[in-house]
């Protein structure tokens, strides 16, 4: 049988993880569900009852104690003696989902604690990202005597020592990876899972994560935990959109979360959840907070100023919320608009330069809009299955560049071996950010590349399809949706489940749609067939699988409802069409 990829450039590997089939049938008989999903767990390694149970119903009561976090006692001692005092505490938030969601969730907090609170979310273009001396000038002028960051400051060593030498206390609360040559910044106190010395069990947290512990704690140390659950629903989107792994507590966090939209009172939620479709909630699952609330969330920093994000949350007023989620639909669709153009351009710009097989690609442009080169360089790196670091260079031939990674290259490692060409840089192993002179792009390219290059092979740059198990054309059905369902919800480290199917038959001619996805029907050997969406298969695809063609699929399964009526579909992961028919 000869197997041929569709794909455009190399070949896609297949990677199989498959399972006993004999302990899944005993498994699905413990269990109550049936053998592929048994299977499924067992190919992902929960293989107790107990591990299955805790899985498939998350507790709050599995929420870790904040007090094991390094600096916890110390933060919480310094905010209440505050609260206590009258003292003006201002929240310093990053501009991106992560950094607003957590701004609205410590802000609030605070408030229903009695403390007096302003905050702070600096704009992508005026002032960039992470804390500032002149910011904390102002806010100590202003008479503010503590500050507490959300989802930054562990880089920040430079204004901080000038906080610290002025009188202004700093509560850092963060997750991003430290600076191992500098240590801790010198703050009061340092929140964050990923700094030297600290034991806290899970490492995973976002940075509104972190934010949340705090609240929790403060909450506790006043007797009104009760409160806790309902700030669930905010750290979820924020945990989703930041792409946090969905293990260990996050996973509880997104599920407990998801759980509570339906019961949402927080009238910009509402509205938000109204402009993306996303109904009263009580359908929601972890993709629709990271494709739908979560864009518009993010297109505020990076079309225009933040803050609209944290007054939508604040609003009280049905009608000013509405205004307020419209105004961040409108950014999303301007952010979507440009990031095209850039990613564009950015292909036109490698193509150029013919660095499409570097080990890293390093693309730089004049006046390029800064607040969509992440997405534009984690597009290209999609699309190439390589490191990318995408550069907009202003007038006065400073760069403000994104970058993200592929999963076996350690992006902030590569960065900081480079570390004497930038400006600034910062972030986590798949992902940063970087200022730097235009004069020290051609050093940059040469020396990251030569970094990659020691560390990863010809297989590194081969994209591979991790399918959890095959599955015969049979069992796709409705009752297996429904079982899948249950391990919901699914995200980065707990991936929707990927499956295989061979002898599938296209049924009719493919479709293309909006000039980029495919639409196929499929059937297999059992007579039934199926819907497919494959998106963005048009652009992926060099030719359109013709009627009759036997192929074999990688998808994950799905519904689509169509005048009513609601079937299985599959999302096609990638496609192979077979050349010589041996089913």
């Amino acid at each position: 049988m000869t197997v041929i990829n569709s794909r455009r450039g190399a070949e896609k590997r297949w990677s199989v993880r498959g399972y006993d089939e004999t302990r899944a049938h005993s498994f699905a008989r413990t269990l109550g569900t049936s053998p592929f999903v048994a299977g499924l767990l067992l190919a992902r390694g929960i293989v107790t009852e107990d591990d299955a149970r805790r899985l498939v119903n998350p507790s709050f009561d599995e929420l870790h104690d904040s007090y094991l976090m390094l600096g916890m006692r110390e933060a919480v001692g310094r905010i209440l003696r505050a609260i206590d005092a009258g003292e003006r505490i201002l929240i310093y938030g990053d501009y991106d989902v992560d950094g607003t969601t957590g701004t609205v969730v410590l802000r609030r907090a605070l408030q229903l604690l009695g403390g007096h609170t302003d905050f702070h979310v600096p704009h992508r273009f005026t002032e960039g990202y992470g804390i500032r001396e002149d910011v904390l000038r102002g806010a100590r002028n202003d008479g503010y005597t503590l500050v507490i960051s959300v989802d930054c400051g562990i880089r920040a060593h430079a204004p901080l020592a000038w906080a610290q030498a002025n009188g202004l206390d700093v509560i850092v609360t963060d997750h991003h990876l430290p600076d191992d040559d500098k240590g801790a910044p010198p703050a009061f106190a340092v929140l964050n899972p990923n700094q030297h010395g600290c034991s806290y069990p899970d490492k995973n947290l976002a940075g509104v994560g972190v934010a949340f512990k705090l609240a929790h704690a403060l909450f506790r140390e006043r007797r009104r935990e009760s409160l806790v659950s309902g700030f669930l629903k905010m750290v979820a989107i924020g945990t989703v959109a930041d792409v946090a792994q969905l293990i260990g507590e996050n996973r509880v966090i997104v599920a407990l979360g998801l759980a509570d939209l339906p019961r949402a009172t927080n009238p910009g939620l509402r509205a938000l959840m109204e402009v993306a479709g996303c109904g009263d909630g009580s359908r929601m699952r972890a993709s629709d907070l990271g494709f739908r609330l979560g864009p518009r969330i993010n297109a505020a920093g990076r079309m225009d100023a933040a803050r609209a994000v944290v007054e939508l949350f604040e609003a009280t007023d049905e009608a000013e919320a509405r205004r307020l989620a419209m105004h961040l639909d409108v950014r999303n669709r301007e952010r979507q608009g440009v990031q095209r153009l850039i990613t564009e351009r950015a292909l036109a710009e490698l193509e150029l330069g013919d660095g499409g097989d570097a080990s890293v690609t390093v693309i730089a442009g004049e006046g390029w809009h800064r607040g969509v080169i992440g997405l534009a360089a984690s597009r290209i790196a999609d699309r190439l299955h390589r490191p990318c670091v995408v550069i907009s260079i202003d007038e006065d031939g400073l760069g403000h560049g994104s970058a993200r990674s592929i999963d076996v290259y350690h992006l902030l490692d590569g960065l900081t071996s480079c570390a004497d060409l930038f400006e600034s840089f910062g972030g986590h192993a798949h992902a940063a950010g970087l200022t730097i002179r235009r004069e020290h792009i051609s050093e940059l390219r040469r020396r990251l590349n030569e970094h990659a290059a020691a560390r990863l092979s010809d297989e590194d740059f081969t994209p591979t399809v991790k399918i959890d198990a095959e599955l015969p054309a049979a069992a796709l059905t409705r009752d297996l949706f429904d079982g899948l369902c249950a391990l919901e919800p699914f995200g980065a480290g707990w991936p929707r489940p990927i499956f295989m199917t061979r002898g599938l038959k296209v049924v009719g001619e493919a479709r293309i749609i909006k000039e980029r996805h495919l639409k196929l029907r499929v059937a297999g050997n059992d007579g039934r067939s199926h819907d497919a969406i494959w998106w963005g298969g048009a652009e992926q695809s060099t030719t359109t699988p013709p009627a009759g063609a036997r192929i074999e699929l990688a998808y994950t399964l799905d519904t689509n409802t169509w005048r009513g009526e609601t079937n299985l579909q599959l999302v096609v992961e990638d496609l192979k069409m077979v050349m010589d028919d041996k089913y």
